[in-house]
């Protein structure tokens, strides 16, 4: 089957519920994965919405999760708990946690991927709020694989 990523409160392709959303609650879905190859020992995930009007804009970034984990909470990106020694990144808003989907009204669907990315590294050596560009650029030469899922939304 290979490495795949998944939501329990969303189905590939499908619309993400207003509880994940800035019109909603604002809390982050429960992601799960499975199938990383061998010599994972560490994940990294990013959140974007590449139909934002002003380029692709990132919605929660979360690195350092540890091989041995297979899922983050629902919450855990809006004020709950993530795996031990996983860190947030910066948000196009300038939070170091989950941030919803909150696309322009009257803009139509936007994707929102949730893209996760198996290691061949424990840490990053990044502190806690490193931006997505910071993080790609320090994994840029550990990834062993990426899987990815994604749901839409319009406001």
């Amino acid at each position: 089957m290979g490495f795949i990523v998944i939501s329990t409160d969303f189905k590939e392709g499908g619309r993400i519920p207003k509880a994940n959303t800035c019109e909603g609650s604002d809390t982050s879905p429960a992601i799960q994965w499975e199938g990383a190859p061998a010599g994972t020992k560490a994940l990294a995930l990013i959140v974007e919405d590449p139909d934002a009007p002003m380029g692709t804009f990132i919605h929660w970034v979360v690195y350092d999760i540890p091989a041995s984990s297979k899922s983050i909470e629902r919450g855990a990106g809006s004020g709950g708990t993530l795996p031990p020694g996983a860190k947030h990144g910066s948000t196009g808003f300038g939070a170091n946690r989950y941030n919803g989907p909150c696309p322009p009204k009257g803009h139509g669907d936007h994707r929102y991927y949730f893209i996760l990315r198996a290691l061949d590294k424990e840490t990053l050596g990044l502190k806690e709020g490193a931006s997505r560009a910071e993080v790609e650029r320090a994994m840029r030469v550990h990834i062993l694989a990426e899987a990815k899922t994604m749901g839409v939304y319009q406001r």
